[in-house]
């Protein structure tokens, strides 16, 4: 299985081993999207360029971004709430900083490949957070409700 990812730690974890097995499964890896997307939408990246148009409202105030934003702030804020503190630096270091594991290993003093576990630990907190699941559900658990009994058909009115 291929599995599409702009985030280059989550790709290369996602990436499939010689045995067959990766170290991301889809569903970490479709949290990570997520989380950059929500990351993304709530304009929480810094600016590299001024900005010259005219400024609404005070300085640093809400007022500067819109609802939009600010709902996908609410959102990321839920979300990195539910996971386990060490796990938030490292999810948004990773997913939306675009930050490798070895430079966040060194930014914390960690020991080598712990990033790599506490980023599985916060992408499942985030993927359980989310409603994903390893495990997918089959049509009973996914069925479809209508207001026409099984095995009713559709009368002809002409």
């Amino acid at each position: 299985m291929v599995i599409d990812c702009d985030i280059p730690t989550i790709a290369a974890l996602a990436r499939q081993a010689r045995d067959g097995a990766s170290y991301l499964q889809p569903h970490h890896v479709e949290s990570a999207a997520r989380i950059r997307s929500l990351f993304d939408r709530s304009r929480l990246q810094p600016r590299v360029t001024m900005h010259y148009g005219p400024r609404i409202g005070g300085r640093g105030t809400t007022a500067d971004i819109s609802d939009f934003a600010a709902d996908a702030r609410k959102r990321l804020e839920l979300i990195l709430c539910a996971m386990p503190h060490e796990c938030r630096g490292v999810i948004l270091d990773a997913c939306c900083f675009d930050k490798g594991l070895q430079d966040i290993e060194e930014e914390r003093s960690w020991p080598r490949r712990s990033a790599k576990l506490v980023l599985r630990i916060g992408l499942e907190e985030s993927a359980r957070a989310f409603g994903f699941s390893s495990q997918t559900e089959g049509p009973e658990g996914a069925a479809m409700a209508a207001w026409m009994q099984p095995g009713a058909r559709p009368v002809d009115a002409g």
